[in-house]
């Protein structure tokens, strides 16, 4: 029976996509309601919608009730937009169409060890997402926005930042976790590094006039290619998975930029040793699909920093899903 599941996953994949873009959590209150009364408020036909909202059911998405009404659970609260840790975003971007057409070619991917993609698409993942899949891109960039913010209050609690007086993010993203730390450090100062499409939309307290914004440096740039040197700690988050090249380069040109003695704490999700290990190797799979990159073990990330000339102390679990890296040049 288990095996029967697992083999029909994409129809509860599917269940909670069309939940997610129906808005079926947004419009259930706090009181149960029926299929009848959600479909009218989702221009829906009652009969779909119920067998929907059924097998969602079966897995703790939304719950039945004994008179036949749907109220909400602990997992379908997160599927919810205005839920403080809300999924949904990240719901849709794992299950964007492009999805449905790369899986079914993870045979011909563990053959030859890279990514399909471009059997697909003829293009590389990024140029298609930028060029021919403007709302996926969206999805895209919501998902990745929602997932740091929700984890950059978890490094912030996990870093010790005693002595340290500059701060440099490399690759990361609107910059949620450095505006944590700079928001509970008062002394320190920042510098946020990522692709110069990506800087621009920085955390609006980052940005000209906001509330950080006299002791942050926006630095547009490639950080496989050149790093801001000085800084006393080195941030790296979730962007050593897209090949071994990249994470070579990125890794020696940080090391490359930083002073003897400074921290450089590496943030990652792992496939082995970890709670979210059914999560992150799905993530690991789907990266082979797309982009030829994999997610780390203990042993490939401190081997990769090792090489790079980084000595590797503690490794600390941030929270379910990532774990700490410390290193030093």
């Amino acid at each position: 029976m288990e095996l029967r599941e697992i083999v029909f996953g994409a129809a509860r994949a599917a269940a909670v996509r069309a939940a997610a873009r129906l808005g079926v959590a947004d419009v259930l209150g706090e009181d149960p309601a029926t299929a009848g009364e959600l479909a009218v408020a989702l221009d829906a036909e009652p009969r779909a919608l119920r067998r929907l909202l059924r097998a969602l059911s079966c897995h703790g998405v939304f719950a039945e009730t004994p008179d036949g009404r749907f109220r909400h659970t602990e997992m379908s609260r997160l599927l919810r937009e205005d839920a403080p840790n809300s999924l949904r975003h990240i719901s849709l971007w794992c299950t964007e169409p492009w999805t449905w057409q790369a899986w079914p070619l993870l045979t011909e991917a563990v053959r030859s060890g890279g990514h399909v993609f471009d059997t697909l698409y003829g293009k590389d993942f990024f140029s298609y997402l930028h060029h021919d899949a403007a709302e996926s891109a969206q999805v895209f960039d919501r998902a990745m926005t929602a997932s740091s913010r929700q984890s950059a209050e978890d490094v912030a609690d996990l870093l010790d930042l005693s002595g340290v007086r500059h701060v440099a993010d490399i690759g990361g993203g609107q910059g949620h976790v450095l505006a944590s730390l700079l928001e509970r450090n008062r002394v320190i100062r920042g510098t946020l590094l990522d692709l110069p499409e990506v800087v621009a939309q920085a955390d609006p307290r980052l940005r000209e006039g906001g509330a950080l914004a006299d002791r942050v440096r926006l630095v547009p740039g490639d950080a496989r290619s050149r790093v801001p040197a000085g800084a006393d700690l080195y941030i790296i988050k979730n962007i050593l998975e897209w090949d071994d090249d990249s994470t070579r380069r990125t890794l020696r040109n940080v090391v490359a930029a930083a002073r003897p003695g400074a921290r450089v704490v590496v943030i990652e999700n792992l496939v082995d040793d970890s709670p979210s290990m059914k999560f992150t190797t799905a993530m690991d799979l789907l990266l082979l699909l797309n982009v030829g990159g994999r997610k780390h073990t203990k042993e490939s990330l401190v081997a990769h920093m090792t090489e790079a000339g980084l000595d590797v102390g503690e490794i600390q679990p941030v929270n379910a899903y990532l774990h700490a890296f410390h290193g030093s040049v």
